[in-house]
């Protein structure tokens, strides 16, 4: 009778089968997913747990039955590095296998084995927990900014400091514009004042021409007048 003998045999001697099942191992920590058939999987299960639950452990007695088993000493180093974080939350299930059909040419049963890591797990809880903390924080927050508004008083400095500088700005606006017409209206008067300027200065000779003009038709005649006398006074 075979009671306590669980180990499959595989058709292979003990020391291939133990042989094979090192490099398997190896290979699964190395690559962190391999294909193989449906019973090395199922068998390659066991060998991992054991070696994750050594690297988990950490100690010097650990590290050296892990190099026992695993030939690669930067994969036992991976290993034990990362077992805390990776496996740290989960007491089992390291591996996972998936079924992915036949083999073509002997039709053997593949499977594909692959680490599960707890912060796959992990992930997901915190999201939805991360999810309804924003919205209850949310929603407090928009709680109580409207009490904190409803308690304070209403601010009216900002707004009376704003109309006191517009009213300032129009009040500059407008004694500039002032200063501007009050300008414009000056360099007018200064520009009608000089053309009647300049006609009064032209009156005054038309006029003086005019005078002279006269005093000499006068002059003129004086001097006619007598000539014409002297005949008469001769008879």
């Amino acid at each position: 009778m075979r009671h306590r003998k669980a180990v499959l045999k595989l058709n292979r001697t003990s020391s291939h089968r133990k042989a094979m099942f090192r490099n398997m191992v190896t290979s699964l920590f190395k690559y962190e997913k391999i294909q193989t058939t449906g019973a090395k999987a199922k068998e390659l299960r066991r060998w991992a747990d054991h070696l994750i639950t050594l690297a988990k452990r950490g100690d010097l007695h650990a590290r050296r039955q892990a190099l026992a088993i695993v030939p690669e000493k930067d994969v036992v180093h991976k290993l034990f590095e990362q077992a805390a974080e990776r496996f740290g939350a989960v007491s089992g299930g390291y591996t996972r296998v998936v079924k992915l059909g036949r083999r073509p040419g002997d039709a053997a049963p593949v499977s594909l084995v692959e680490l599960v890591y707890s912060q796959d797990t992990k992930k997901k809880k915190t999201k939805k927990k991360k999810a309804k903390a924003g919205a209850t924080s949310k929603k407090a927050a928009a709680v109580s900014k409207s009490a904190a508004d409803e308690k304070k008083p209403k601010s009216v400095k900002p707004k009376a400091a704003e109309d006191d500088k517009k009213e300032d700005a129009a009040v500059k606006a407008e004694k500039a514009s002032e200063k501007k017409t009050k300008a414009d209206s000056k360099k007018k008067a200064a520009v009608k004042e000089k053309p009647a300027e300049a006609k009064k200065e032209d009156t005054p000779k038309k006029e003086t021409k005019g005078a002279a003009k006269k005093e000499d038709a006068a002059d003129t005649k004086k001097k006619k007048a007598p000539a014409k006398k002297a005949p008469k006074d001769e008879k």
